[in-house]
């Protein structure tokens, strides 16, 4: 990792002016699937195939239940766009696909397994004043279940998940990120996304707000320190570190003035 990978001095200053984070889910609060979701992501794809016919190539190429729902609406959309108004492409497909992965993730939600240190590191933002929410491409009903059996429902004020009617406003559309936003009413730039994607970045970007990197993948690091990240961690326990020390400087600020004798005039 580079010298600014989980960098506390970098934190410091990052936490202290965050009035509210915004986690992204799977990956910076918990691991949802424990395997391939490719086999579902064959199934999309032979639904959509056997509606539409010969599928665009990154529908065709993608392995991932959760990627494909992107790509798969851009395809409609398409399709819509080239045929006779008379004729319109089914959306059997789309229906299809949200269902299926909604599903899915509601069932892995029941094994959901939390991210290192996140049990740590949730009540040291909230003793900051910090508000926190979840903005992710994920179901919305999955995460609520999957935050319930991981005991982490208390810590989270709201969650803002994946539209279930247009998978174009996953992230990287600010989309979920915005209502996040509109909810909180906090200015954007006193806010901070935590997400283990480069997408997490550009939907952190394009709605104004800071964004904190959270990935083992130095490639992956790399990448999010050059197009803009505030800072990068490969785990939570930095963070930690960082929310105590600012807590205990809060604390020590907040006594030296409690003691302070009024000069006299």
């Amino acid at each position: 990792m580079t010298d600014t990978i989980d960098d506390q001095e970098a934190l410091l200053p990052l936490l202290a002016r965050t009035s509210a984070v915004l986690f992204d889910f799977d990956g910076p609060v918990c691991r949802l699937f424990s395997e391939s979701t490719a086999g579902i992501a064959r199934s999309i794809k032979r639904t959509a195939e056997a509606a539409w016919g010969s599928l665009d190539p990154d529908v065709r190429d993608c392995d991932d239940s959760h990627h494909v729902l992107r790509p798969l609406r851009h395809m409609y959309e398409r399709l819509y766009e080239e045929q006779d108004p008379k004729r319109q492409p089914s959306c059997r497909p789309l229906e299809f696909a949200e269902k299926t992965v909604a599903a899915a993730e509601i069932s892995a939600a029941a094994d959901a397994t939390r991210a290192e240190h996140i049990g740590e590191l949730l009540p040291r933002l909230r003793k900051l004043g910090m508000r926190l929410v979840i903005v992710s491409n994920n179901a919305e009903g999955a995460i609520l279940r999957a935050l319930e059996g991981m005991r982490l429902t208390p810590q989270f004020e709201a969650v803002f998940g994946r539209d279930p009617q247009d998978a174009r406003l996953m992230k990287p559309n600010p989309h979920c990120v915005r209502r996040a936003l509109a909810h909180l009413g906090i200015p954007a730039h006193a806010c901070l996304l935590v997400g283990d994607q480069v997408t997490d970045l550009t939907a952190a970007r394009a709605a104004g707000t800071r964004f904190l990197g959270w990935t083992q993948d130095e490639i992956q690091a790399k990448e999010m320190e050059r197009d803009g990240s505030d800072a990068v961690v490969s785990s939570h326990r930095p963070l930690v570190a960082a929310a105590g020390r600012l807590f205990e400087a809060r604390q020590s600020a907040e006594s030296v003035s409690g003691r302070a004798v009024p000069t006299r005039t």
